[in-house]
């Protein structure tokens, strides 16, 4: 009697079978692969029997298969629980001020006899800048207040704007935005406009966690420089 030669079955192909099913447990799947591997072994050719190396070679394999859908696994678990550590952490922010790109600014009308609020702001450089210029500029485009900060160093530089204009006057309250030249040497150096704006709510997305502040816009953890 012939007996048929099962050697094609092959541990990738035995593998490849346990895995084709993403839904089948990882239990399953070493149930199907040892069921694979005893009939290839019942049905062997004896003049051409299974090498110790290649029944160990697909045993491995199945190892490698299995371990790899644990470490999915744990990976997965790690990454919504980053989430959840990231969501709760930023949850902390809600209430608080927090220094994120943006170049808009708000006044408000004076007490009477007193001096209008000053407005911190920040510019933050990739390098030292030895001229830097602020312009404060109205809704209708109109600069009222141009600010020489003189030089600049590496990172967050804090500006603060007494609210009054060029000629010491208090403008009117409202939005008011500014804008920033700076250079080093003749050579422009690019400047990031900071504001300070109140996180109103906490928000998990696909993009991650980001922060909705007080004036519509929304940013991301990594947009914070700094809260108060």
């Amino acid at each position: 009697m012939a007996i048929s030669d099962t050697s094609s079955i092959t541990g990738q192909n035995a593998a490849s079978a346990v895995g084709g099913n993403s839904s089948t447990s990882n239990v399953d799947s070493e149930q199907r692969f040892l069921k694979l591997l005893v009939t290839q072994l019942n049905n062997q050719d004896p003049l051409n029997p299974m090498q110790n190396a290649e029944l160990t070679s697909q045993l491995a394999q199945m190892s490698t298969v299995s371990g790899i859908e644990k470490l999915n696994s744990t990976l997965s678990g790690l990454v919504n629980q980053t989430s959840s550590n990231q969501l709760l952490q930023a949850t902390s922010l809600i209430g608080y001020n927090v220094l994120s790109p943006g170049d808009s600014l708000t006044t408000k009308e004076p007490e009477a006899g007193k001096e209008p609020a000053s407005q911190a702001f920040a510019v933050e450089l990739p390098g030292t800048a030895s001229d830097v210029d602020i312009k404060i500029v109205d809704s209708t485009g109109k600069v009222v207040r141009t600010i020489n900060a003189g030089s600049m160093t590496e990172g967050v530089n804090a500006v603060t704007w007494d609210g009054k204009d060029d000629t010491g006057a208090v403008v009117p309250a409202g939005a008011y935005r500014f804008t920033v030249d700076a250079s080093n040497s003749g050579t422009t150096v690019k400047a990031t406009a900071l504001t300070f704006s109140q996180v109103a709510a906490v928000k998990q997305g696909a993009a991650g966690v980001t922060l909705e502040l007080m004036t519509g816009s929304n940013i991301s953890l990594s947009d914070v420089r700094l809260f108060l």
